[in-house]
């Protein structure tokens, strides 16, 4: 049993390393890509609905998209839905495709953008931490209801923190890749 609740313990934790990666996916860094904009929601029959179920993102350069909308009626609520997003760029629309340019990162926005993706990177490893802790507690009740010896308990305590460091080291791993992307200049 205890194996059991080792293996599903990596596995979460391991989710909240990817959570944390596709969260960084979407802040930009100066190149273009197509997250940036794919889960911006725009107003489609009165239900708010993510651009990339409405339309195609191509990234013809490093610093452009192109949204497509299969529906060309909707280019207008696609605009406004990128201006009320949090990305702050201008979109240019010619009547068939909205052309997104994104313009050279200041280092005061870099700066700004660590900061962000450190804070991610922190809510990432409470996670973490949060299943030692709930693990440890299931280790501990174990013990208690005699499931498991008291020696065995201190081991699987000792496993738990072992993968807790690993995985905090993942997170620190992901969080110093995305830093040095964002603070590269091109």
């Amino acid at each position: 049993m205890p194996q059991k609740e080792m293996k599903e313990l990596k596995e979460k934790m391991q989710k909240a390393v990817d959570h944390l990666a596709e969260e960084f996916v979407g802040i930009r860094t100066g190149r273009a890509h197509p997250a940036l904009v794919s889960d911006i929601k725009v107003e489609y029959y009165g239900a708010p609905t993510p651009i990339k179920q409405l339309a195609t993102i191509n990234i013809p350069e490093g610093r452009a998209i192109v949204i497509s909308p299969f529906d060309k009626n909707i280019l207008k609520a696609i605009e406004k839905g990128i201006l009320a997003s949090s990305l702050g760029v201008t979109p240019q629309s010619d009547g068939d495709v909205i052309r997104i340019n994104l313009p050279e990162l200041t280092n005061e926005r870099r700066v700004e953008l660590t900061k962000i993706v450190r804070k991610y990177a922190e809510e990432g490893k409470v996670i973490v931490r949060n299943l030692r802790r709930d693990s440890n507690d299931n280790y501990k009740k174990m013990e208690k209801d005699s499931e498991i010896s008291e020696d065995e308990m201190h081991k699987y305590i000792k496993d738990v923190q072992d993968v807790t460091d690993e995985f905090i080291k993942k997170v620190d791993l992901v969080l110093k890749k995305k830093e040095e992307e964002i603070m590269s200049v091109d």
